[in-house]
């Protein structure tokens, strides 16, 4: 299936601890280059995510974006620093020997002194998290597949569409070429009758140079190969089997302009060299749509 390389997709994914969302999107590019931006806790998982990625899409720039948040209750956790409270209560013994004092140090009271207690956010369990990122980028790689297919769809049938026009072109020239000969030899004939008056006319010379001008101008050939690589175009579009065709619709469609090219230097008429132009701006225009196919 024909696809765009430009399109954006969205995943969500959710353990009983966190909840994973990833967006891509993606533009034209000649090979697959992604640029995807982590939380600290997947840079080990990169090579991992992007292997997915290149399951799902051959050619294009794609940007992905991924992020997380903890969903779950325990949010943070509470750290005893026995160390801490045992010094506490060394310090207060010597207080009170030393100034015969009651000891009247109580756990609630201790555990209220700086550094007995610690709170910290929990760090969250980074192969659980890669499985949920992992499940979020699949559902975000299937919704711009889905996207990338639905525009190819379209840049296919309107390039379809382009092919035929040009395929119009070509036998307007082809049926006018015919008359262009009998027009110059006509011309011919009647200019050297004005110079030479009634003196006979040698048919075979007329005919000589009427050949040496057919063999300048025309434009058989260029038509021939141009309409082969139009039916091979639409063949490769209408299928839609191969795998980055994107190129190869590419490169066909530079051998359409050179042989257009040969047939505006050949033409020796306006009305050819006008349809050789318009030639020439359907395929750009085609080259223009082709950029965007994978």
């Amino acid at each position: 299936m024909i696809k765009s390389m430009t399109g954006f997709g969205r995943g969500e994914a959710a353990g009983p601890n966190y909840k994973v969302t990833v967006e891509m999107k993606s533009v034209n590019h000649r090979y697959l280059d992604l640029s995807i931006k982590l939380p600290k806790k997947l840079n080990a998982y990169e090579a991992n995510l992007k292997n997915i990625i290149k399951k799902y899409l051959v050619r294009g720039k794609v940007d992905v974006y991924v992020s997380y948040e903890n969903i779950s209750d325990a949010t943070v956790d509470i750290q005893y620093n026995s160390l801490v409270a045992a010094r506490y209560l060394d310090i207060f013994r010597e207080m009170a020997e030393e100034f015969h004092i009651e000891n009247d140090v109580r756990v609630s009271s201790l555990s209220r002194y700086p550094e007995v207690l610690v709170t910290e956010d929990l760090e969250p369990e980074e192969d659980e998290l890669c499985g949920i990122a992992e499940e979020a980028l699949t559902k975000a790689c299937e919704q711009i597949l889905a996207a990338r297919e639905a525009e190819g769809r379209h840049l296919s049938e309107d390039l379809v569409l382009k092919l035929d026009g040009m395929t119009a072109i070509i036998d307007y020239i082809n049926s006018h070429s015919e008359g262009i000969l009998k027009d110059y030899r006509a011309k011919l004939l009647e200019r050297v009758q004005e110079v030479l008056g009634d003196v006979n006319v040698d048919e075979s010379r007329i005919a000589t140079e009427v050949v040496l001008y057919a063999d300048k101008i025309c434009v058989d050939e260029e038509m021939v190969r141009l309409r082969s690589h139009i039916n091979s175009m639409k063949e490769a579009l209408i299928s839609g089997k191969e795998e980055g065709i994107g190129r190869k619709l590419d490169f066909i469609a530079q051998e359409m302009n050179r042989e257009a090219n040969t047939t505006l230097s050949k033409a020796n008429n306006l009305e050819i060299s006008q349809k050789a132009i318009d030639l020439k701006t359907e395929i750009e225009k085609v080259r223009e749509q082709i950029q965007n196919i994978e």
